[in-house]
């Protein structure tokens, strides 16, 4: 274990904190450089023509499949540190600066290019230069001033301060030096990743003022959906018992009209009923996927580990896939679909193709740049093997079980050979306005939640408050059921039994919502530019909208569906 810290294993290193002996070697590396308002636009350190430490290069492959996935880069330093051991101002390596070398260091310097470092996992950031005032001429910091404090035999803290600003002159040499000064500290260990975080920008009154909103709407919503729909349906209840005690002349001279008239044809299965079940496993899983992560962030600070948090969501997402075949196999079932091997395949791959097949897109731009975003061969393969021998079966599994528990319809209507015509209904009763307007609600729940989650993305901020993240979730789950429920009342009212897509899409449009607030932020928020950066954002915040709309769309289903299983089941149907 002592060895596993010198590689940098974080998962090892998580178990069993790092411990060092006095002049023992601390490793410097080098992770990557790119422009301060692209943080997703990275390159090699080594891109730039720094020059390396004369200490033996140490080799470095990618730990984590979340590393690979999120462009780490880690390259020796070359840089010759020891634990507790004072290193005075000394020069480590010599830049030979011809013209070629001081275009790529302007260019650098006029896109305000960052570079980043880790010592014992924690990151350090330092920029590459400067210019002057008048934009004619450039300076290269040439001297990097490492404090590191430790505490015990563990380090704690780390900071750079670059001096030495060298006018960038063709042909001349430029010297790169460092010194390293080690100072006692009193930060404890599990408390040494505070310094990077933001609390006064994540726990800010508009934070706290936002979930107290939300959470009020939640409430007010509930109340006013249990109070409608409770009056609502007891008259309903007491117009169709009176019904049932007229004679059958009272019952065809009477104004039939409402919900129960549809009881025929309320359970026929949906259109599309292969894609429909797929996209509900779909949502189910993403639901357990978020809702696993976020309890194991809150348990666990995943932010301290690079690429944690994306090796977590994949290693749950692959372990949740019988919650897909579950669910999505069983309501295919339940609708008399026949193809179920077709469904248990689409299921499978419907949230992996489309995460893989817009990566593939912007890896091709990633490789074009250059970029250390450009994903790995290696690590494609991998993908691809989780996806085939651990999802699948997994798949397989849970489609299996959800035929054999749950996949018979029990439906307390009987459904009628010949669908019903569905009558005229005024504009607004329609499915496509119901859709356009179901989404409004829950999106006003967590818009502000989603400004916050995109900064610490696209942003220099690290998220770390999973309860806020927890209690929108839960807030987002309750509008999007209560306005299902409502908008899903409205068309049965009209005597439209066309509920199932109209419930799932109503709730999905959420993310149409999401997706256009991201064009807001990205043009009024940022300072991106750039086609690799432009791709990047607006693929991702494509695939992250849909995930989320499908969840959103799967959440709103089910629980419409169990609202619409309980009034029929409180119905005398003759």
């Amino acid at each position: 274990v002592k060895n596993a810290g010198s590689l940098n294993w974080p998962f090892l290193t998580w178990l069993f904190p790092r411990e060092y002996q006095d002049k023992e070697e601390v490793v410097l590396w080098m992770n990557t450089v790119g422009p301060y308002h692209n943080r997703q636009e990275t390159y090699k350190y080594f891109s730039l023509p720094f020059c390396v430490g004369s200490k033996k290069s140490i080799s470095h492959y990618h730990e984590t499949l979340g590393e690979a996935l999120q462009g780490v880069e880690l390259e020796f330093s070359g840089l010759d540190i020891k634990f507790k051991d004072d290193v005075m101002p000394a020069t480590y390596c010599e830049i030979d600066l011809d013209k070629e070398k001081r275009d790529a260091f302007v260019y650098a310097i006029k896109n305000h290019y960052w570079y980043q470092m880790y010592i014992d996992d924690l990151p350090i950031w330092g920029i590459v230069g400067e210019a002057d005032e008048n934009g004619e001429d450039y300076y290269l910091w040439t001297y990097k001033k490492l404090e590191i404090g430790f505490n015990g035999n563990r380090i704690v803290d780390v900071n750079l301060t670059s001096e030495g600003k060298v006018k960038l002159v063709p042909n001349t040499k430029i010297q790169m030096s460092y010194s390293v000064k080690w100072k006692k500290s009193d930060v404890k260990f599990e408390d040494r990743f505070d310094k990077y975080l933001d609390p006064s920008f994540f726990q800010h009154r508009i934070h706290w003022f936002s979930i107290f909103n939300s959470f009020m709407m939640v409430i007010f919503l509930v109340g006013l959906v249990s109070m409608i729909l409770m009056r609502t349906l007891r008259k309903d209840y007491a117009r169709y018992s009176k019904e049932e005690e007229m004679d059958d002349m009272d019952r065809d001279l009477g104004d039939e009209y409402g919900w129960k008239q549809v009881h025929g044809d309320v359970f026929r299965p949906s259109s599309h009923p292969l894609i429909f079940s797929s996209l509900i496993g779909s949502g189910c899983q993403i639901f357990a996927v978020s809702l696993i992560v976020i309890i194991v962030a809150m348990i666990e600070d995943l932010y301290t580990e690079r690429g944690s948090m994306l090796s977590t969501a994949i290693f749950v997402y692959a372990a949740t896939s019988p919650v897909n075949g579950y669910f999505g196999g069983s309501l295919y079932a339940r609708q008399g679909g026949r193809r179920w091997i077709k469904q248990m395949f689409i299921g499978a791959f419907l949230i992996p193709a489309m995460v893989c097949g817009t990566a593939f897109f912007i890896n091709f731009i990633a490789i074009y740049y250059h970029a250390s975003r450009a994903i790995p061969f290696g690590t494609m393969v991998a993908v691809c093997c989780i996806c085939f021998f651990v999802i699948l079966p997994l798949n397989l599994v849970g489609t299996i079980l959800g035929r054999n528990l749950s996949g018979q319809p029990n439906f307390p209507c009987r459904v009628n050979a010949v669908p019903r015509p569905i009558p005229e209904k005024k504009w607004f009763m329609e499915p496509a306005v119901i859709v356009c307007l179901g989404g409004i609600l829950p999106f006003g729940s967590i818009f502000i939640e989603m400004y916050f989650i995109f900064t610490s993305f696209w942003a220099y901020k690290i998220y770390y408050v999973y309860g806020f993240m927890m209690l929108v979730l839960v807030i987002l789950c309750i509008v999007t059921v209560c306005v299902t429920i409502v908008c899903t009342y409205f068309l049965l009212n009209a005597e439209d039994y066309r509920w199932q897509w109209t419930s799932f899409l109503s709730a999905a449009s959420t993310a149409i919502y999401v997706y256009m607030y991201s064009f807001y932020y990205y043009f009024f928020k940022t300072k991106m530019y750039g086609l690799f950066q432009t791709s990047f954002y607006f693929g991702y915040m494509a695939v992250f909208s849909t995930a989320l709309g499908i969840m959103c769309g799967a959440i709103g289903y089910m629980g419409t569906s169990a609202f619409v299983r309980k009034i029929y089941t409180n119905v005398k149907i003759d």
